[in-house]
């Protein structure tokens, strides 16, 4: 039987490689009761660190829930050891929030962890994840087919919140525990096949085992292999750095890459898109370009040599402009609406129409484009529906519907703002007056 530093000697090992723990750093410790907290948090101890610990009672397991309370305070005194204690209504929660039970008592624990971490400056937050944590969660991702992401198990840090044991399996642990002579209590809804991560941990990886001796480590060490093989991975692909901005990708940049699929998994996923979509999304992209895909945030075109993702967001209102005036149309644009001289010209600034006073009647109306609007452009001759005219101009599907145009008290459209004013709306050698509006 190995001697009790051994478990002490691995987690300082490991601890070091990964550097996880400051030396003088004051540390928090998760400490369920459970053996694997329990371990965690008198290796800690023993290896001299700085830790305090913190328990939840999530009012889950009726009469189990006070006793683990009880053996975590007599725990904590009997080792001198600082200890945070907290309540939740976790039920109550998981109703008001529409989580599952599982959800809510993690959000509870690691918003309160946080929190707590901060009010007494303390560096981490410790939890007792281990090795076979680690591989219980790789074949869960895995059944749920996850890729690269899913399949490095466990990660030993994560923020503030750091895994000392990820270097020890289950069993390490507990001949650590008899060779203290240290008690610790048993959650019974760990010890019921009745979740996914039960049953793997109950049935599956001890038929693991018994098929092939040491799959477990294997699993494990692939876990690692995987882990510094999505290093490289990364590197390979730039992240979306601003959700809330457009992002274009060049179809040329998706088929130059190694790994079309991957490429895209990784700058959509971010975003919404789930595995489907992007496989869908690169089928179409040889094909008519306007196919359009949503996530729950962004929208996404396929142009004619790109991709286009956008948040979604609320189109404008159109908004009344009843007479000369300025106008604040949103928080960051504004039109001005003025009489100027006649000495003025046809304006060549995109952003500025100059037009026949005469013609225009009010009140005017600033909005997007309809289907079916349609203007005479200045210059030409006839008219032109405006999306084509803006197809003409390479505007995408998106562009198309953010676009305004301005239209007098018939409808008429008289400018199409930013590209063209319409032509019987334009100054002549006869006009009188004009009209200047001015997009800022």
């Amino acid at each position: 039987m190995r001697n009790d530093d051994y478990l002490v000697g691995r987690v300082e090992q490991y601890v070091r490689k990964q550097q996880l723990l400051s030396p003088d750093g004051l540390h928090l410790v998760a400490l369920s009761g459970g053996a694997d907290s329990v371990a965690l948090l008198l290796v800690l101890k023993q290896l001299g660190y700085r830790i305090e610990a913190v328990h939840c009672n999530f009012h889950l397991r009726g009469e189990e829930s006070d006793r683990d309370e009880d053996f975590v305070k007599t725990l904590c005194k009997q080792h001198d050891i600082s200890l945070h204690l907290i309540h939740f209504d976790t039920e109550e929660y998981a109703s008001v929030h529409q989580v599952s039970i599982e959800m809510a008592a993690r959000e509870l624990r690691y918003r309160y962890f946080e929190q707590l971490r901060q009010d007494i400056g303390a560096e981490t937050i410790c939890v007792a994840h281990h090795r076979d944590d680690a591989v219980e969660t790789l074949l869960m991702n895995l059944m749920r087919g996850a890729g690269i992401h899913g399949l490095t198990g466990i990660h030993p840090k994560n923020g503030t919140v750091v895994r000392p044991l990820l270097g020890v399996c289950r069993q390490d642990i507990e001949d650590y525990l008899r060779q203290q002579d240290q008690s610790y209590v048993t959650d019974s809804t760990n010890l019921q096949p009745d979740v996914l991560r039960n049953k793997i941990r109950l049935q599956l990886l001890p038929l693991f085992e018994s098929i092939y001796p040491g799959s477990i480590d294997n699993i494990a060490r692939s876990a690692h292999y995987l882990s510094e093989a999505e290093k490289v991975y990364n590197s390979s692909f730039s992240t979306q750095d601003c959700p809330q901005c457009a992002l274009i990708i060049p179809h040329s940049s998706v088929f130059s890459a190694p790994s079309p699929l991957s490429l895209l998994y990784e700058r959509l996923t971010p975003l919404g898109f789930n595995r489907t979509q992007v496989e869908q999304i690169l089928s179409c992209l040889q094909g008519e370009s306007g196919r359009e895909f949503t996530s729950p945030t962004h929208i996404l075109v396929i142009d004619r040599d790109r991709l286009v993702v956008e948040p979604i967001s609320e189109p404008m209102k159109p908004f009344i402009i009843p007479e000369p005036g300025l106008y604040r149309l949103d928080e960051t644009a504004t039109l001005r609406v003025e009489h100027v001289g006649t000495d003025i010209g046809i304006s060549r600034d995109p952003q500025i129409a100059t037009l026949d006073a005469s013609q225009v009647r009010f009140p005017l109306t600033i909005r997007t484009t309809q289907e079916g609007d349609r203007f005479q452009p200045f210059g030409m001759r006839g008219k032109k529906l405006v999306s084509d005219f803006l197809t003409d101009q390479k505007l995408n599907i998106l562009e198309k519907r953010r676009q305004l145009v301005v239209t007098d008290a018939t409808g008429t459209i008289l400018w199409l703002v930013g590209f063209r004013i319409a032509e019987s709306f334009r100054i002549t050698d006869a006009t009188t007056a004009c009209l200047r509006l001015t997009k800022a």
